[in-house]
């Protein structure tokens, strides 16, 4: 299916990994000029790398951290006038408890993704409205929705963007400038691969028993956790030309686990 975006200009921020590389792929594979970034060099050049061989599409990698001022100016730099804006990053460290989440944990989590995102929004949305078309979307978490006490340095500040992303959404629209948030569960990226192998090691287990015991604990209705990829499509949608009539939204991707109706 033609998305109707070929030739854009996309910059996909947090992209080398994850659900952030499956959007990146996903657009670049639709034909957009595709600017991604991330903090980590290695991993990122890879990723760029791999995606624009599988695309045939121009891939500009950007090392840099969308939670600064600099990192933000670093991306503007590499693209002044985007027309899409993707952004996401690797989720904070799982808490417990709510007591051993420190000051400096919290100022970090909101840099990252309260504050940054944002910044990045005000940046690249005035040139969107001026050429009369946008999409961004941000890719939070199904915390956000839905509480959860090990997800605390995540959920807050994502709620609190999901309640900015529908204050600013009405007065874009207008110019065929939308916003929208996804909200994913549990899907199988590197960072999962990270915490359940390990605990798999320390139980004498295997990733999928851990993975699967994870779903049961937590009465997730697929029984297992997603593939990125399906968020890096869904965020390509989103981005098409066929999504101009959708705006402020916050779409949880859960496997079911979400009870909540709207």
């Amino acid at each position: 299916m033609d998305l109707g975006i070929k030739g854009k200009r996309a910059i996909c921020a947090g992209a080398s990994a994850g659900m952030g590389k499956e959007a990146a792929r996903k657009l670049s594979c639709a034909g957009v000029d595709l600017f991604m970034s991330a903090r980590g060099e290695a991993r990122l050049l890879a990723a760029a790398e791999e995606i624009a061989q599988e695309s045939g599409s121009k891939v500009t990698p950007i090392v840099a951290d969308h939670g600064t001022e600099q990192g933000r100016a670093t991306l503007k730099a590499a693209c002044p006038e985007p027309d899409i804006l993707v952004i996401t990053c690797a989720p904070p460290r799982i808490t417990p408890t709510f007591r051993e989440v420190e000051a400096d944990e919290w100022r970090d989590s909101l840099e990252t993704t309260l504050i940054g995102p944002i910044e990045l929004i005000k940046e690249v949305t005035l040139g969107m409205e001026q050429r009369g078309h946008g999409r961004i979307v941000l890719i939070g978490t199904g915390a956000a929705k839905m509480p959860a006490e090990i997800r605390l340095l995540s959920g807050p500040a994502r709620s609190a963007l999901c309640n900015y992303v529908m204050a600013i959404s009405k007065g874009l629209l207008k110019s065929d400038v939308t916003i929208n948030n996804i909200l994913p569960g549990m899907f199988h990226t590197a960072t999962i691969a990270d915490r359940f192998g390990a605990a798999a090691k320390e139980n004498g287990t295997t990733y999928e028993e851990e993975c699967a015991k994870f779903a049961r604990e937590w009465s997730i209705p697929s029984e297992d956790f997603g593939n990125p990829e399906d968020v890096g499509a869904f965020v390509a949608l989103l981005c098409s030309r066929f999504a101009g009539y959708i705006s402020g939204q916050s779409i949880v991707i859960d496997g079911g686990i979400s009870r909540s109706i709207f």
